[in-house]
């Protein structure tokens, strides 16, 4: 957890809001003492109803060959 002080946390608050969103707590000191912390909130899943899902992977076009074909044939041509 990366520590910094008032001043810089004002100076750079952006840049520490967005460490913290990406999973990086952020602890605020005051005089060397941690007084605050900046972290993620977290925020509830959604539910996949699956009548939905369903109908997309319905409209979706099959595949013409397995997947170990199509990687094989990456491979082989030199694409990965």
């Amino acid at each position: 957890m990366k520590a910094i002080s008032v001043a810089d946390a004002k100076a750079h608050l952006s840049e520490l809001v967005e460490r913290a969103e990406g999973g990086e707590p952020v602890r605020i000191t005051r005089r060397g003492k941690p007084v605050a912390q900046i972290t993620a909130v977290a925020t509830p899943r959604q539910r996949v109803d699956p009548a939905a899902l369903r109908a997309v992977v319905d409209t979706m076009p099959s595949q013409k060959e397995s997947a170990r074909d199509a990687v094989r044939r990456m491979r082989d041509a030199g694409r990965y």
